[in-house]
Order: C-alpha cells, then structure tokens, then sequence
C-alpha cells in the first residue's frame, strides 16, 4: 500500500497512478479539507489532527498514517524536498518514492546545490553584494518564499516576508541571496535519475508563481539547448541521482546560469509528458517498487500548461474543463467542492498538445474559452488575455512589467458607475466599489481585465476611506433573524419546571459550550394546514434542537426532541435535521449526544408527498454510527416508537426516575389490539433496569446530563489532574476466610483514582460488575466479578454484560482490567434454560476477538472456564496476568473437584465425621496446590503482588492504545 502524503491535485495525480499500477493507497487530509477529492479516491483515508497546511508538514502523523503501508509519495511542495522526513520514513521501514535523504540534504538546500553546480563549472548566480538581488527559500520552491529587492533598505522586509512565508509552507524559515539576472527565460531540464528527458519554458510568472509552461522550451539554439541538457545531467551524475527531478536555469542571450534543483515531481510536469509519452508518476511508482521503465521519448510536437488558479474561498456551483483531442485537465475540482484559502492557489491544469507550437496555443486559447467555472473567483479571464498575446520567447518579467502605479481593477468586470474618487465594476452581478485617485482612464460600459489600470493616481492613495458606523445599531434585515432566533416559550418552559423537568434548551446548555445550532429556524411541515405565524409560534426548531457544541472541551454533537413541541415527535424537518448532524459526526468522527424524550412518529406533516415514509434514512444512518463514534442517549419522561429506536441504538442509555421506554406507546398497542395501558405502564424503570435496557439510572435531568458529560471524558483522553486512595487498603479488601463475601465496588472504588468509576448497567447482570475508571489518569475499562451475587458465578445476562462491554472498548481504544474472583459458569438444569451455552459463549468470543491491551488481575477465584472468559480466554493472553495472596485457582472449584475426583475413596469411609476430615484434608491440599503462590512458581501467571503494587502494574504493563481513524469494530452488538 502507498500513502500519498499530500492533497489536492498532486495527490489525485499519484492515486490514479498507483490505481493504474494495482496499489493500494492511503490518502491523509487535515481536519478542514475532508471534502477535498483525493479523500473519496484512496482506498483507505486517515483524517490528521489539526487544520490548514500544518498537518501535511507534521512528520510523526505522517509516519503513524502509513501504518500498513510500504511507500510514501510525497508529492510537490509541503515536505517533498525535506530530508528529514524521507528519514523518518526508512527508519519506519517505508521507501520514500524519491531521491536518498543524503541526496535531498544537498540538493534541498539551495545554497548546497549552488555551491555543487559551481564546483562542477556550471554557471551560477553567486551574490555579489550588489542590488538587485533575489532573496529565496532555502527549502521548498513554488515562488514561496521570493522576493525581488532592488535597494538596501528594502532588504530587511523582504527577508522577513520570505521567511514567513517558506516557514508557513516548508517549515524551513532559512533564505539566501542571489544575484538578480534580468532580463530572462526561466529554462526546465527534467531528469529522471540521471537521463534527460526533456526541457521546457517556464518564463510566464506572476508573482514568481509559474502560469504558463511550454515543452519542448522554443527559441533555443541546439548547441545552447545540448549545454543545458549535459549541465543538469553532470549535476545529477555528481550526486548519482535517483527518481524524478529538475534542473533549473535563467537563459539570457546565448548565456545561462544555474538556478536551482528540485529533487521532487514538479506541478509542470504534464506538459513534459505530453511531449514524451513518458508517465513521469508510473515511473516515479515503478522505480520505488523495484520494476523496469522506458524512457525512450517521442517525439509529439509542442505542449502548453496553463494554471488555473482560485482568487478567492467559496464554493463551486459550476465547474465544466473543456474536452477534445489534445486536451488534458488534472484536477481535484468539482461542483459543489468548497474552495478554502489555506492551501496552495492551484484549481486545475489545463494542458494542451499538438502538432507544434501554434496549434498547441491555439487549442489552449479555445479550451481557455470553454472552461466554465461559477461560484469560486478564478484567473481564467487574466490567462484568457495573456495568451491573446505574443508570448513565445517572453522572459520572467513579461507580466510584471507594466507600469507598478496607479489604481487598478482587482477583478475583471464591466465599468458601471463612475463616482467621485471610486469606479464601480460589476461582476456576476455583483457591484464592487473600487477607490481611485487621479483622472480616471475607463469609461461606463467599458470591460477591464483583473490588473488593469483604472486610474492614473497613486495607488496608495486609493485606499477605502474609514466610515463611522454605529456598532449597536441593529439593520431592520438582522432584527427580523434576531426575532425568529428567539425561542423562549415562557408558558411551556413553566410547565415543564412545574413538573420537574427541564427545557431542551437547558438541557443542551447545560452539556455544552459554545453551542451551535443547525436548522433553529426550520419549523414543521404542516404550512397545508397551519398558517405561517402559528407554525413559527408553536414548532420552533419543528421540536428538535440539535447542533455542535463543546463537552468537556473537545466537539460533540448534540441534538435533543423537545417534548414541548408536538409531544417530541418525529418529523420531517427534523428527521431532516438529524441526517445532516449524523453526517457531520460520521465525517468528522465527532460523539453524539442524543435526548430523546418523544412520541415517535408524526402523523399531522402534510408538506411532503410520501407514503409509507419507511425510505427515511435516519435510523440507517445513526445505525452507522455504532462503533465509530460515541453514542449517548438520555431520556426524560415518556420516549416511545421512533425515539426509542434512536435511544436504542446509543451505546449507553441515562434514564431519569420517571422515564418510560417502549417500541411502542400506549396508542400503537391499542391500535395492535393488545390491550389499553397508561402511558406509565409502557416500560418503566423498575422493568428497564434489571432487563438491562438502561445502563444509569439517575434522579434528576440535571444529573442526568453530569452523567453524560462524565461518560464523554473517557473517550477524550488521559487527565493530569487525579489522586487516588490510600492503596495499602487494598490488602485488606479481601477478607482471610476464603468463604467470605465482600464488597467489590469499594474495591473498585479505592483501586481507581478517586471520583472516576462509572458503573453501567448497575442493575442487570449483577455478577459482574462494569464500569469505566480513571487510574493514573488514564480512562480504562473494568469488569470485575461480584462475589455477593451467585458466589461470582458467571450467568448469561452477567456474560452478555461483559461481553457487549468489551466490544464497546474494543471499539473505541480503551484498554480492559479483569478483576477475576469466579467459580466458573453458572451451572445446571435452571440455567440452561437461558441459553447459557450461546450467553456465556460469546463472552468467550468477544474476548478472543478485542485487540486493546488486557490486563487480568485474579482477586481471589479463578476456576474453570469462567476464570478463563475473565482472561480473555486464557491466562497467556492478556500483556499481564497476575494475582493477589488471595488467588487460587482450578480447572473447576476445589470442593468440586474433590467431590468428583476422590468420590470412591470418600465413599468408602463410614464413619461421616471421618469422612468429613479426609475430604477437608483434600480440600486443603488441593488449596496449597492451586494458591497463587504455587500458580506462579510453575509460571502460569506473571506474579503474586502485593495488593497495594496493582495500579503501578495497570500503569507500566498495560501498553498504550494506538490512534485510530474510521471503525475498528462494524458496530457495537445494542444488547
């Protein structure tokens, strides 16, 4: 598997390569650019912590993200040219598709590069302290990091620009100097190790951004073209060159000196390979995977490359490349794509071909016309008049040579308005205000081009004049938002205190920070019916809130029915509402926290043309959520039907006294025929506790919520800030008289760090007990045995407990400490009768199957096949096994074990209280047999410790839980 350790269009680039190739890819993508094409396109994605270019320019991500990868293609730009990554990736086992770290540590440094072309009699542009000169990136390239000077006391800026800016893309702040050659043709000589392919003419820059680039480069006489060509190949001989790169040169006249090196695929590389036939990416794969390539040209005429590139953030409404015969688009565009700012300027690469030249910029002149794009400001009108022009043999300096003064149009449009010290351009139909100063050059109706001069005066004085505003006044337009975004209902609000409950809205505020709402205004279907003013009234946010907010300081969705609005029912503007917070969670991974009190279904929507209503998509796609995020449920008051599937569905549910839970409510079973109940018949606590439905039961909403934000922090990391009970407790926790019963949660209690157990599903199961704790810190799940209950025989609700525990930190990387004190399965005729064989079996599975660290911990039993589904299924499997002085062990109980291994030598003693000795003897000796002790000198276990020693060992044995992105599990098993 490759991963492409970059975004946007180079990454799209090397994914249809390697799709080509038949490998299989990663691709990485900051958290703000998801939506960005490559992402849809790799077979797997790891989504980077962190927003904007920084995460590609993050080695140690980038490493972890190869996980299960054997190559990293670096792309262009970011850390392409850095040697320190190509190192950390060997020292990972990964082949970086590109030169040696030696090779990019002299040629990614442009000074060192310099230095070589020089020793090796290559012209070379060598500062020679006199202005103008060029100051440039020592990293990197892409014309970040550039800055021309052209007197002293302009130095200091630009140097200061420069390292700003090649920090921010190359996370190398170091610049040189060198001296400024003008006028002259930027020259390209692609390499591939260290034969060269080609050349090309990269002369029209803007900003020293390249926008157009020519292959074969024109206008250059053969003895001059062999010079550049042997120039770069001695370069790339000298260093004995692998993989893809280019030599850069200035031409001037019939001379040339060297510029740099780029030991990387260049943006510009297309146009080579349409003048070569040579697929420089399949190349670049086939060298890294050790196959045979051809580098034989062809020879195809001329090719032109022009950049699209974004002028502005937005998003794409339209986007249609133009097609026909020698013309090839790469992008990483399309409709609907929102276009941020953060990230390089490149929209797409329009490159053309042809017989020669002039039919190679003639096709470009027509596909420039045919490409449409809409909702995203770009620079297609700039090319459009830039190739109106004569361009063949222009120099660097061809754009930025017009005149540098005056007051200029910062987009192409239509003069529409002349005003005292401004020009009004309109572009899609959009007025802008541009301020001149001086006598104005354009007339009303006239069409100017981006850049154009609009009036003769200094441009520094054309700057916006500062208006004064009054900031508290509010526009009549934000008073109507602000009026509709005022949900306070005071007569519902005040019955819902007077029964003791809270609002939805204190609810979500009491949960979250910063709080966003989606969808606030939507109101419910029903305007066939319901006047407007009626359904802003009484349906506000059409009885859902829901939106993202902060719990605990990290992101969550939050979305809660509000019983206020139709009973909490289910709608179509907020079934609507909920599939779109449920993609934002599955896109961005982000826990939900879900109240939901309601009725279920709606039946009085009008505004809508279904049926049977059985294609909404929301239960599938909170479904889908299982296992890759998060899931809570609360419920207040009466949750049935829809609401309940919805609560069902969460991996844990907080239940409030007084809540009812059911499928169906009390109208659904009578319409079923199956009697007429109460509302407060249909499931309530004292049923949906013990059944195991509930998993914390809770006194008021306000605790129900503290609950919630508490069970959230597991799943958001460690804390620093913990203490923990006097340990030396724990020796005596299990009493002396092994028959004796204790109390395993305050065991639990002092073993954790103080104030972080939270038990779920208290009330059903009661043999083993399961909660998420703290120790040192760190969230970690714990089951344990309860000896009060069934001796701490295992049942088949007890091992359905543990085993669908163990599957919900399975799935979200949580580490597992068994507190074993068993006799083993529940056993006997009663007990089949529960399907014990398939219950206390998938205990057994579910533990084989879970790969978060185990650590076992035998208290004091530890028999049978239940000691063993405490384990995990063995006592070699978890990273530790170990015992308190308390522990012994069996293969089965040992008054069991006596009864049926020594029955006919018992049996022969007739006297009962001799017969009652010599089996308390055996028993005895079967004890000293399997005490800890004896268990570890044989090496079963790891260690007998001191019970006081337990959580140094969950701290230094468990091992750390590795990041993850996407399911580890398809779901967490609801039961």
């Amino acid at each position: 598997m490759l991963l492409v350790a970059n975004r946007g269009e180079v990454a799209v680039r090397v994914l249809r390569a390697a799709a080509d190739l038949g490998i299989r890819t990663t691709a990485v993508y900051s958290e703000d650019d998801a939506d960005s094409l490559h992402v849809r396109m790799a077979d797997h994605a790891v989504r980077l912590t962190g927003h904007g270019p920084l995460p590609y320019l993050d080695v140690d991500q980038l490493v972890r993200a190869a996980d299960g990868c054997v190559a990293v293609h670096p792309g262009w730009g970011f850390l392409s040219e850095n040697a320190s990554f190509a190192r950390a990736c060997a020292a990972a086992g990964l082949t970086f598709v590109g030169p040696r770290p030696e090779v990019l540590d002299l040629l990614g440094d442009k000074r060192r590069a310099r230095e070589l072309a020089g020793s090796l009699g290559v012209p070379t542009l060598d500062d020679l302290g006199t202005f103008p000169v060029m100051v440039k990136a020592v990293s990197g390239g892409g014309g970040k990091g550039m800055r021309e000077v052209h007197r002293a006391e302009d130095l200091d800026e630009a140097i200061a620009r420069c390292r700003a800016e090649a920090l921010a893309a190359f996370g190398n702040d170091d610049v040189y100097l060198e001296r400024l050659l003008t006028p002259a043709r930027h020259v390209e000589v692609q390499l591939v190790g260290t034969t060269v392919l080609g050349d090309r003419d990269c002369s029209l820059q803007r900003g020293h951004q390249k926008l157009v680039e020519i292959a074969p480069a024109p206008l250059l006489e053969p003895s001059l073209r062999k010079a550049l060509h042997e120039a770069a190949s001695a370069i790339a001989r000298a260093v004995d060159y692998t993989g893809v790169g280019t030599v850069e040169f200035l031409v001037s006249g019939d001379d040339f000196a060297f510029l740099e090196v780029n030991p990387r695929l260049q943006v510009e590389h297309t146009v080579t390979e349409q003048v070569t036939g040579v697929d420089l990416v399949r190349t670049q794969l086939l060298l890294a995977w050790g196959g045979d390539v051809d580098l034989t040209p062809a020879d195809r005429g001329s090719a032109v490359q022009v950049r699209i590139n974004q002028t502005g953030g937005g998003t794409l409404t339209a986007f249609q490349p133009p097609t026909g015969p020698g013309i090839r688009v790469d992008t990483h565009a399309y409709p609907g794509y929102r276009v941020g700012t953060r990230f390089d300027a490149l929209l797409a690469k329009l490159v053309v071909q042809g017989d020669d030249l002039d039919m190679a910029l003639g096709r470009a002149r027509r596909a420039l016309a045919e490409f449409h794009v809409d909702g995203v400001p770009t620079n297609i009108e700039f090319l459009r008049g830039l190739l109106a022009q004569d361009i063949i043999g222009a120099h660097t300096g061809f754009i930025t040579d017009e005149p540098t003064s005056g007051s200029r149009a910062p987009l192409s449009g239509t003069v529409v308005a002349i005003e005292p010290g401004a020009v009004v351009l309109e572009a899609m139909k959009m007025q802008h205000v541009v301020r001149v100063s001086g006598t104005v050059l354009v007339s009303v109706g006239d069409t100017v081009a981006e850049g154009q001069a609009l009036a003769d005066g200094d441009a520094g004085a054309a700057a916006d004049e500062e208006v004064a505003v009054d900031l508290d006044h509010v526009r009549p337009d934000l008073a109507e938002v602000l009026a509709r975004h005022d949900f306070s209902r005071p007569g519902m609000e005040e019955k819902r205190h007077a029964s003791g409950g809270r609002t939805a809205r204190e609810n979500i505020a009491d949960l979250c920070e910063d709080f966003v709402e989606y969808g606030g205004l939507a109101i419910a279907a029903q305007r066939q019916r319901r006047s407007l003013e009626d359904l802003i009234e009484r349906t506000p946010a059409d009885g859902m809130v829901a939106g993202i907010g902060r719990v605990n300081g990290r992101r969550c969705v939050a979305m809660s029915y509000d019983y206020a609005v139709l009973a909490g029912t289910q709608g179509v503007r907020n079934h609507a509402k909920k599939d779109r917070l449920f993609a934002l969670a599955a896109q961005e991974q982000l826990p939900v926290v879900l109240f939901a009190e309601g009725g279920g279904g709606r039946p009085g929507d009008s505004d809508h043309s279904m049926v049977s209503g059985l294609d909404c998509g929301s239960f599938h796609a909170f479904a889908q959520l299982s296992g890759l995020v998060p899931l809570v449920g609360v419920v207040a008051g009466r949750c049935f039907a829809g609401n309940a599937v919805l609560l069902g569905t969460c991996d844990v549910i907080i239940a409030v006294e007084g809540a009812n839970i059911g499928m169906g409510g009390p109208a659904m079973i009578e319409g079923g025929g199956l009697g007429v109940f109460r509302p407060e018949d249909v499931g309530p606590l004292d049923v949906q506790v013990p059944n195991g439905v509930v998993d914390v039961a809770v006194a008021s909403e306000e605790e129900a919520v503290a609950v919630a934000r508490k069970y959230l922090a597991y799943f958001q990391g460690s804390t620093s800030d913990w203490e923990c009970a006097d340990q030396r407790r724990l020796r005596h926790a299990i009493p002396e008289n092994r028959l004796r019963a204790y109390n395993i949660r305050a065991l639990i209690e002092t073993l954790a760090d103080t104030d972080s157990v939270l038990e779920l599903r208290s009330g059903f199961g009661r043999g083993i007990v399961t909660a998420l704790v703290r120790v040192e810190g760190r969230p970690i799940g714990l089951i344990a045995n309860d000896p009060a209950v069934l001796g701490g025989a295992i049942d088949a609700d007890a091992a359905d407990k543990a085993a669908r525990f163990l599957q919900l930190c399975d799935a979200f990387d949580l580490p597992v400490v068994s507190l074993c004190d068993t006799p083993g399965f529940m056993v006997g005729p009663d007990a089949e009768r529960t399907a014990t064989v398939r219950h206390l079996t998938r205990m057994v599975v579910t533990g084989a199957n879970i790969d978060v660290p185990f650590g076992l911990v035998v208290l004091r039993k530890a028999y049978g096949l239940g000691a063993q589904a405490m384990a995990a299924g063995s006592l070699k499997v978890p990273q530790f096994a170990i015992s308190w002085p308390t522990g012994e062990f069996g293969p089965m109980g040992l008054e069991g074990a006596v009864r049926l291994g020594y029955r006919r030598e018992l049996d022969a003693i007739a006297d009962p209280g001799e017969r009652q000795a010599r089996f308390d003897q055996m028993v005895a000796a079967a004890y000293e047999h399997g005490k800890a002790l004896n268990v570890a000198s044989v090496f079963e276990i790891d260690d007998v410790v001191d019970p006081a020693d337990t959580r140094r060992w969950i701290s230094t044995a468990l091992a750390p839980t590795t990041s993850r992105s996407g399911k580890k599990r398809p779901f967490i098993d609801t039961w």
